[in-house]
């Protein structure tokens, strides 16, 4: 049967997607949990991708400390209005943030934020390094691209994987978020200290 109660009830559970919205994942999808999953991402994404020119003057300032006072964080997750940003919801998931920044320590919310100048640097340095490991120039550029990418995965918070479910990325956690609670967000920024270090 297509959507079936439990299948339904496992794809809430799994996704926190609404009950028709997972009926009609599971009907598009034959009943395919993981298909469905990908749906729902999907369409998730497309939703949040509305939103995102939606003005976010409201929001919440949040602190996290780690390790018994170790490392901290603060944190500025921006809302469209007061009311979500009361919401238990949206404060759980700046809390997931900052236990984000704790865990991985990105310096940047996003690769636009990166100094140019610091981004020609790095490519250098992995072309030099390409260069050393004897690999021909013609597959310079594809290396160098490569070990970009996963310099941003390391750097930008948004690109990072999420620690608290590795099949998304913050980006996707942040799309969710958006298409769930129904308002654009926005993360603005982050320090983020661990004691001992400048």
């Amino acid at each position: 049967m297509a959507g079936s109660s439990q299948l339904v009830k496992e794809l809430r559970e799994k996704t926190g997607a609404g009950i028709l919205d997972c009926q009609k994942a599971l009907t598009e999808n034959g009943d395919d949990v993981e298909k469905a999953i990908d749906y729902l991402r999907q369409k998730g994404l497309a939703a949040a991708a509305k939103k995102a020119g939606r003005e976010t003057n409201q929001g919440l300032i949040h602190s996290y400390i780690h390790m018994g006072g170790k490392i901290g964080v603060l944190i500025e997750v921006n809302c469209e209005t007061d009311f979500v940003a009361r919401n238990e919801e949206f404060k759980a998931f700046v809390n997931d943030l900052a236990l984000q920044i704790a865990a991985a320590n990105p310096s940047y919310v996003r690769r636009e934020d990166i100094p140019a100048d610091l981004v020609e640097r790095e490519k250098a340095i992995f072309e030099g390094q390409a260069k050393e490991l004897g690999k021909p120039a013609a597959a310079l550029p594809k290396i160098v691209e490569g070990k970009l990418e996963k310099f941003y995965q390391e750097n930008c918070l948004l690109e990072q994987t999420f620690i608290k479910d590795p099949t998304v990325t913050v980006k996707d956690l942040v799309a969710q978020k958006i298409s769930k609670i129904g308002e654009n967000m926005n993360i603005r920024r982050f320090t983020r200290f661990q004691l001992g270090q400048a």
